[in-house]
């Protein structure tokens, strides 16, 4: 466990940029953290240095992405079909199944220490869709949790046509984090129907501009979430242009 407690937070909006691209940037920050707080178990408590933390907003060109507990079949492309849609596609090492990044889409990566925080997945998770749902509710969208299953939906409690709005999938080790979630802002949803999102097939994916019937600032969407994270994580960002 870390001596030092460390809040800042550097944040980046990376803007659109290539998955693999992303996925680099993230396994370099994520090992440069690793490194620091393994370095620190062999020093004495006043030689110790915080470990760092970053939070990274991005969009993505298509591109199918399938997590460690996933189902190869749940992409319903062959690789013609892919470069007819213009998609690529990663097999990758979060956790959860299939899902769909694109323009309009608003991914965030945090690569949190947990010991700067809270040591606890289950917690780590729902504190992610806890921004999701009050940055939704700032435009008038309930959305909540259903039991049993990743991300935030529209219809939670009655159920009678529930729609994902947000999937989340993350990688921790050493309580170090990575991956994380994509909300669907200005999606173009017909790129779902090319996979069985999360591998869950009785439920629609849906997206806030389909919701509200108009396109949505990604810019302003992006500054409400950032703040309920910092808010709900007690975060000290610092905003890296």
């Amino acid at each position: 466990m870390n001596t030092l407690i460390n809040r800042q937070v550097h944040f980046q909006n990376l803007g659109l940029i290539d998955y693999q691209e992303a996925w680099d940037y993230q396994e370099k920050l994520f090992a440069e953290t690793t490194a620091v707080k393994t370095g620190n178990r062999n020093l004495a408590s006043e030689q110790q240095i915080p470990t760092p933390n970053h939070l990274i907003f991005c969009q993505h060109p298509h591109v199918y992405t399938l997590g460690k507990s996933g189902k190869p079949d749940h992409l319903l492309l062959q690789e013609s079909g892919l470069e007819e849609k213009h998609a690529k596609y990663y097999k990758i090492n979060r956790g959860g199944d299939i899902t769909y990044h694109g323009p309009g889409q608003l991914v965030g990566y945090p690569i949190l220490d947990l010991d700067n925080f809270f040591t606890d997945i289950h917690r780590y998770m729902r504190t992610l869709e806890e921004g999701i749902i009050l940055t939704l509710a700032n435009y008038g969208i309930e959305a909540g949790r259903i039991e049993g299953l990743t991300g935030v939906w529209l219809d939670y409690v009655e159920q009678k046509n529930p729609r994902k709005i947000c999937a989340l999938g993350v990688k921790a080790s050493r309580w170090i984090t990575m991956h994380g979630f994509a909300l669907n802002v200005n999606t173009d949803l017909s790129y779902f129907g090319n996979i069985i999102p999360c591998g869950i097939q009785d439920k629609a994916v849906t997206s806030m501009s389909a919701e509200l019937g108009y396109d949505i600032d990604m810019d302003e969407v992006s500054n409400q979430l950032k703040n309920h994270l910092a808010a709900l994580f007690q975060m000290e960002l610092q905003v890296t242009v």
